[in-house]
Formats: structure tokens, C-alpha cells, sequence
């Protein structure tokens, strides 16, 4: 199973559209997992219209009509493991024992909020990971989003996809 994950898209307000490549992802991932700050509802409607599955939570830069249409946090079950999607985790510091704590339930946990790509194992297993921004590197080398695979109920091939700057 192909999960393509990412977050914080912004659009339209910090770029016009999408990269072509994370497209291309969502059209070929199984399940797309997008974590808060879509910003506009044309572009949670583009994503319902071309991923054969999402799951997506609204951001704390998403309006009332985004938030009628998505939950804070989302639960899904993919290839045996249990992901959680939520927008904001707080500080850096005490991340893993706190997201631990809150999401004892879970395998994965994939969140946005900061446009900082991270990937990280919290005790007890609790996976973390951010993939950063599509649209929007703030103080980060490059724009990012993340694909990883499911097989037999484990997490593989997890990898940061970097945007090339635009042209």
C-alpha cells in the first residue's frame, strides 16, 4: 500500500498551485494523508477528487468551512497499522513522550504545523513524522512531502521528496 503524506499546502496563499509532483503522487498513492492548513476549500476539493482515499484534519489556519468538512484529528486503519493525521503537536521539546501519551492508540502519527520535515520513533514505538510543506519551505532548504509504504502491517520506505525550487 503507497501512502503519500504531506501538509500545509496554503494554497492560494503562499503559492497558485500545487507541484506537479506531489500530484503525480496523489494520483498513484493508495491512501493520502494531508495534516492541517489547506487554507482554501477548492483545495481539499481537488484532493477529494483525485486520491482514492484521504484522510485529512483541518489546521489552525483553516477556516469555518474547512473545519465543517474535517475533523482536528483523524484515526485510520492502513495494512495492519493504526495512523493518526492532527495538525499541530506542539513544542519540539517533549514531542515523542507527549504525542506517546496522547496517541497511545496509534502506530503513526502524522502532523504538519511547523513546514519542518521530521521523522522520529517516540518510546513505545509511536512513529512521528511531518512532512513539511509542499508550497511553503519557510526556513528550510526546500519545499517538502513524504511517501512511505505498508506491507504486512509495518511502515517501509519512508522518504522526504524535496521540491526543486521554482522557476
Amino acid at each position: 500500500m503507497r501512502l503519500l503524506l504531506t501538509s500545509d499546502t496554503h494554497l492560494p496563499e503562499r503559492a497558485r498551485e500545487l507541484p506537479p509532483s506531489l500530484i503525480e503522487e496523489m494520483d498513484t498513492a493508495d491512501v493520502v494523508l494531508h495534516a492541517g492548513d489547506w487554507v482554501d476549500v477548492a483545495t481539499l476539493d481537488l484532493f477529494e477528487t483525485r486520491a482514492r482515499r484521504l484522510v485529512g484534519v483541518y489546521g489552525n489556519n483553516d477556516g469555518p468551512g474547512l473545519r465543517s468538512r474535517l475533523p482536528e484529528v483523524a484515526r485510520v486503519e492502513c495494512g495492519g497499522l493504526r495512523f493518526g493525521v492532527v495538525h499541530e503537536t506542539g513544542a519540539t521539546r517533549g514531542r515523542e513522550k507527549r504525542c506517546a501519551d496522547r496517541f497511545p492508540d496509534l502506530d503513526v502519527l502524522v502532523f504538519g504545523h511547523s513546514h519542518i520535515p521530521w521523522d522520529t520513533t517516540a518510546p513505545g514505538g509511536l512513529r512521528l513524522l511531518n512532512p513539511g510543506s509542499p508550497t511553503d519551505r519557510r526556513r528550510q532548504p526546500y519545499r517538502t512531502y513524504m511517501t512511505a509504504e505498508v506491507a504486512d502491517a509495518r511502515l517501509t520506505d519512508v522518504r522526504l521528496h524535496r521540491i526543486p525550487p521554482r522557476t
